[in-house]
């Protein structure tokens, strides 16, 4: 790993926050870097507000999208509320359904069939809407590159308003509303929403229009946290709100499907690590194993027996996934070898029979082996489906625009993205993709980093000084967790391999004459020669809690050491 110190910030910024707020130097400098420097602005990092949320009536389209919803439901039409297979779609369909189904009944969900349909919309969906009687889709984390569909549904007399959060192309799809902040015309305030994040939006714009305030909507915040964790969208401005409030959701007031899958983990208080580790994969083994169907059918369940049902047959899906995910790895890991690849500049690897649920897990896991680029390509129908992930600093969907000509489809974001091509065209997509990867990163980004937000000794770290860091937190993109790192420090003498097969690392370590603190790296045991061979080292860290026994003390999770 390259470390990498963030520059400090001016001193008189530094010392003036942390006058006005009475707190160290240090808790002071983490602010500035977080862009905080007045009292007012620390007061809504620290205690966000919902008051704080923008007027949805700020985004392109949005007074189009709620008269024609208020339309839909005056003439009595049948509503089919459509979204994706991921946990980003299937918390929106859930939020935007149950929301209109608690005042207008004919609403229906739709997921479309990860294997049989593909991502976004599909033409089976739309064809569904016409044989039951919609004549009102509202698309949501889906739809931005949906031209051709939406034409296609509105020769049949179906409208469509599209939620969306993706880059999307040259053109609009010609739907009755598109709102995706991301749009070049379109003048919202806050572009780092995901698809829930929209839905929620539009939920903010119905309510409001209806004589209803967000107390009204305080509960369905639970299913935003839960998108924005998984989405790993940033975690600053109006996320940063959302994801406060929906995981006190969470904690006081959890949905009877929430309740379940904690029952399933044995989990009480949740993080939003926790909801990304926890929640999130077991919603989305629902749409990769089996059908996403299966997601919203929990997240919506209001019974407390059948919620567990769904949640014990949603934790055999993810078992499956694990099985899954870990075998197609190590196919793919030999895959690498085998071909000689482990030099390139990206990795591209492909099989027929890989689950196509899980080729994205597996491209993240290959990423943070060999740390490039990664396409998993499978079968999917006649042609090739792929998932894309990409390194920190460098953006795979422009590199995928580079090589758009051996490309069916492809859509995403700057680190994560999908695409199908012709199994004819993957040799030449491959070598092309290779081409403009090497030619367009900075060789640095092939090396991980670790951004080390300040250098403090040991003496630093007191119980109040992580009361405090701890309400940094929810923790994320754009607001990550702060990374420390301490010179000079030495193993007391206890440090050793420990875990079933001994690969990671426990310390007792201690800075001269300060207190001696605990510290663990998972699948750290390699640098055990560094740390106890009784010479000096320096180590970059996170501070958290450690509970045993009913005793809580601070511990070090060890991030890298270097001698």
């Amino acid at each position: 790993m390259r470390w990498t110190l963030l520059p400090k910030p001016e001193k008189e910024k530094v010392a003036h926050i942390s006058k006005q707020l009475g707190v160290s130097e240090t808790i002071g400098m983490l602010l500035v870097q977080r862009g905080i420097e007045t009292f007012e602005e620390a007061k809504k990092f620290f205690r966000p507000s919902l008051e704080e949320l923008h007027d949805p009536f700020l985004m392109k389209d949005m007074d189009i999208a709620v008269s024609r919803i208020e339309k839909a439901i005056e003439n009595q039409e049948n509503i089919l509320v459509f979204g994706d297979y991921d946990v980003d779609g299937t918390t929106a369909v859930a939020l935007v359904s149950s929301y209109l189904l608690s005042y207008y009944p004919n609403v229906v969900t739709y997921i479309p069939d990860r294997y049989e349909e593909g991502y976004g919309v599909s033409y089976q969906g739309i064809d569904f809407a016409e044989d039951n009687g919609f004549h009102l889709i509202i698309a949501l984390d889906c739809g931005i590159k949906a031209l051709d569909k939406v034409t296609y549904a509105s020769k049949k007399g179906i409208d469509f308003i599209i939620c969306d959060h993706h880059r999307p192309g040259n053109e609009i799809p010609k739907a009755v509303a598109v709102l995706d902040p991301k749009r070049e015309d379109c003048s919202y305030p806050y572009k780092e929403l995901c698809g829930c994040g929209v839905g929620f939006k539009l939920l903010q714009a119905l309510a409001k229009n209806r004589g209803q305030d967000m107390s009204d909507l305080v509960l369905y915040l639970d299913l935003v946290a839960t998108a924005i964790g998984a989405d790993i969208v940033p975690i600053t401005g109006e996320n940063r709100i959302l994801a406060y409030h929906g995981l006190k959701v969470i904690n006081s007031h959890p949905r009877t499907g929430f309740q379940a899958i904690l029952k399933q983990v044995k989990k009480e208080k949740l993080t939003i690590t926790d909801v990304v580790f926890i929640i999130a994969p077991r919603i989305n083994a629902a749409g990769r194993m089996k059908h996403g169907n299966h997601a919203v059918a929990l997240l919506t369940e209001t019974d407390m027996q059948k919620a567990l049902l769904f949640a014990s047959e949603i934790e055999l899906y993810n078992t499956e996934r694990k099985e899954a995910d870990q075998s197609i790895t190590e196919e793919a890991l030999q895959q690498i070898i085998e071909k000689g690849e482990e030099d390139r500049s990206t990795t591209v690897v492909y099989k027929d029979s890989w689950h196509k649920g899980v080729i994205g897990i597996v491209a993240s896991r290959l990423t943070e082996t060999y740390y490039r680029p990664t396409l998993v390509f499978t079968k999917n129908g006649e042609k090739l489906a792929a998932s894309a992930r990409s390194v920190s600093g460098f953006d795979v969907y422009n590199a995928l625009e580079g090589c758009s000509e051996y490309i069916e489809q492809f859509g995403g974001h700057k680190y994560a993205a999908g695409l199908t091509l012709l199994e004819k065209d993957f040799e030449n997509f491959k070598n092309a993709f290779e081409k403009v990867v090497s030619e367009t990163i900075d060789p640095k980004l092939l090396t991980p980093e670790l951004k080390i937000d300040a250098e403090i000794d040991f003496k630093d770290i007191t119980p109040k000084f992580y009361r405090i860091l701890k309400q940094f937190a929810p923790f994320g993109p754009g607001n990550m967790t702060p990374v420390f790192m301490t010179q000079n420090i030495k193993d007391v003498g206890f440090g050793k391999s420990v875990g079933a097969d001994k690969t990671h690392l426990r310390l007792v370590v201690k800075q001269g004459n300060s207190p001696q603190f605990t510290g663990i790296g998972f699948g750290m045991a390699e640098k055990e020669s560094i740390a106890c061979n009784g010479s000096p080292f320096k180590m970059a860290y996170v501070i958290d809690e450690n509970e045993w026994q009913g005793n809580v003390s601070l511990q070090l999770r060890i991030k890298d050491l270097k001698a």
